[in-house]
């Protein structure tokens, strides 16, 4: 048997893509060689665009526990321990989604189970071997060594990814040797927390408010009290010698105190767990030199591994799946327009360099050292300039990438991911996101009288056609959007003529491939 798509790893990333493939009609085997989903904490949320782009696979209510469209932050959040006031902004491009890593999970692997993924725990990939047809995977289990066959294999199986070492693809980057991390729940004094701002208040150094990193001389510290669990705590030092014991709380104390020159009581946490108590030496921001070999492809942390930035390698790895997932289903269907699923590397290592460019310059201004200190003071007063903050919000949030969509003169707007509106259809008023959670391509119609529809009867097939009118002045009028919610074409004309319909043809072909011959004209 030849399976279509074999996904290696069960992690957040493999089972996003294994569910976006499966909206496609690719039905993918997704190998784990772990025997059950892994309960260690190890992400803490989401940050940024992938924030709403849950909401646009109807994931959101699950993962966050509430109901509704997510909100932006516009308080405040961070870069390399400076605090970016984003209520300077008018519009925050920064998202804040707080769901353990376990919790993600488990949502991730409901959906695709819901959606009919065949999973296998237990199986290790030991081999590989590609051709001009496929690729042939070595795999071991409970029942020995056998072997699989597929059409196209990809590796979610993070920074350690054998698939990513096994191809011969490099993994360069840069080693940060000096730090020592160590992150815990614990418990602190109830009577140490502000009832207002949720700051921590610690004799000796001061208020500390939750999530934003602080940084000293010495080291930095964060306070984070997440949801329906122990806050979290956490330091970072360099240049401090490896302890021969295991990780303890007693540990976690002491190095607080060397951080801040300040005692903070911490306890054990409460509860079953499970609990975090983690030392880590060292840390890398690597980039894949490529994401795809052939029949090969890579995904999240195998693709990359960032440190610093607020948690941005899940964050990239499930916009990885989900701009993967489509283009590679539209290949095996047939569908692909020629070189479709090469964008997905061009693409994703454009978003995956801006993230290491980010991860980098935060880990430049949070070493040690007076002349950093100085370079921070500085630093700091820019951050009062509201150009300055926006800029920043967009780099952490991914909305500064732009893609290119093969148009010489777009509209401002193409390239990028699509803003959340609020529709009002002959079957009532509904969110954007409620129309892309079949993961189809979607033409939005808002010019006047639904001009579009009946003009391009030819892609019916494969795009989702909606005629609607949003509150207030509308711009643009029309928006064609791709299974991932980047726009791929746009127009501010209430009657769009006929060089923006052809515009809009070629957009269509140059990513959802040929108009249908057996469509029907309207009329």
């Amino acid at each position: 048997m030849t399976y279509d798509v074999i996904v290696a790893g069960a992690g957040p990333v493999g089972l996003m893509l294994a569910s976006e493939l499966s909206l496609a009609g690719i039905r993918p085997l997704v190998l784990e060689r772990l025997t059950a989903p892994s309960l260690e904490p190890k992400a803490n949320g989401l940050v940024g665009q992938v924030v709403p782009m849950m909401d646009r696979r109807g994931l959101s209510e699950a993962l966050s526990g509430f109901a509704g469209a997510p909100q932006p932050n516009s308080a405040y959040f961070m870069f390399g321990a400076l605090a970016l006031d984003l209520s300077l902004l008018e519009h925050s491009p920064v998202y804040n989604m707080a769901a353990p890593q376990p919790r993600i999970v488990s949502v991730l692997r409901d959906r695709a189970v819901e959606l009919g993924v065949e999973i296998r725990w237990g199986t290790a990939i030991s081999g590989l071997e590609q051709d001009c047809d496929g690729v042939t995977v070595d795999v071991s289990d409970s029942g020995g060594t056998h072997r699989l066959r597929a059409r196209y294999l990809v590796g979610a199986d993070g920074g350690h990814s054998l698939v990513r070492k096994m191809s011969g693809i490099d993994f360069p980057g840069i080693s940060y040797d000096r730090t020592t991390g160590r992150t815990a729940h614990a418990t602190v004094p109830a009577d140490w927390l502000d009832p207002v701002t949720g700051a921590l208040r610690v004799p000796g150094y001061g208020p500390i408010l939750p999530f934003l990193p602080v940084r000293t001389e010495r080291g930095g510290f964060v306070y984070a009290p997440l949801p329906g669990n122990a806050p979290l705590i956490n330091t970072t030092e360099w240049d401090q010698p490896e302890p021969a014991e295991p990780m303890s709380l007693e540990e976690v104390r002491a190095s607080v105190n060397r951080v801040l020159g300040a005692d903070i009581p911490i306890g054990p946490p409460p509860g079953p767990g499970p609990h975090l108590l983690r030392r880590l030496i060292g840390g890398n921001t690597r980039l894949a030199e490529r994401f795809r070999d052939r029949r090969v492809l890579l995904a999240g942390d195998a693709a990359h591994v960032l440190v610093f930035g607020g948690g941005p390698g899940l964050n990239l790895g499930l916009q990885d799946a989900i701009n993967l997932g489509w283009k590679l289903a539209a290949e095996i269907n047939g569908d692909a327009p020629a070189g479709l699923l090469d964008t997905y590397d061009t693409e994703r290592r454009a978003a995956a360099s801006r993230s290491v460019v980010s991860a980098q310059a935060q880990a430049a201004v949070l070493a040690p050292g007076a002349d950093v200190t100085a370079l921070r003071e500085v630093f700091a007063e820019l951050l009062t300039d509201r150009q300055t903050v926006q800029r920043l919000a967009d780099l952490i949030a991914g909305s500064d990438v732009r893609y290119d969509m093969g148009d010489p003169h777009p509209h401002p707007l193409v390239g990028y991911c699509a803003p959340e509106l609020e529709l009002h259809t002959g079957a009532g008023t509904v969110r954007l996101a409620e129309l892309t959670r079949t993961a189809r391509p979607l033409l939005l119609d808002l010019t006047e009288e639904g001009a579009l529809a009946d003009a391009l009867p030819e892609w019916r097939d494969r795009v989702d056609i909606v005629a609607a009118r949003t509150s207030g002045e509308a711009s643009p009028r029309a928006l064609l959007l791709r299974p991932d919610c980047y726009i791929a074409w746009a127009s501010a004309s209430a009657r769009p003529g006929d060089t923006e319909l052809d515009t809009l043809r070629t957009a269509l072909t140059r990513w959802f491939g040929a108009a249908s011959r057996s469509a029907t004209p309207v009329g």
